[in-house]
């Protein structure tokens, strides 16, 4: 049976502490840019899945305003669920990857094949002086 997907969540960074937790750092649903195109050295995807039993297969991708175009794409990353009560965690993380405008870009998460999710974050552009706004990051 394919797992759902329980959440998805764009941040700067993530570290696991010693316990197994997850620490994610820098949530996001808006990046802002200086000057365009822009390069953002990290973006990461966490994602948990649950309801599930076997082994499956999940791919991430971040695509353009359009819709039509694959900014940044991750490999296949084996999920594994033994048992329906089990949940599993990936970590994906997106490493310089360029946005020629701004605008709303999606990320889409892929189950064997299938899309399970999609969903939108922007880039604005912000001058240098300007203060961020809650839940954005900016190079």
């Amino acid at each position: 049976m394919l797992p759902d997907l329980q959440s998805s969540l764009l941040c700067d960074d993530v570290r696991q502490e010693s316990n197994g937790k997850f620490m994610l750092i820098g949530l996001f649903d808006v990046l802002g840019a200086q000057l365009l195109p822009a390069v953002f050295p990290r973006i990461c995807t966490v994602n948990r899945w649950c309801s599930g039993k076997g082994t499956f297969k999940q791919r991430t991708r971040i695509v353009s305003t359009e819709g039509n175009k694959v900014i940044a794409e991750g490999k296949d990353i084996s999920i594994e669920l033994g048992e329906m009560e089990a949940t599993a965690t990936t970590i994906e993380i997106f490493v310089n990857v360029k946005f020629e405008t701004t605008g709303t870009y999606w990320v889409e998460i892929m189950m064997e094949d299938s899309l399970k999710l999609r969903y939108p974050f922007s880039i604005q552009k912000m001058p240098n002086h300007s203060l961020q706004p809650g839940g954005s990051t900016h190079v």
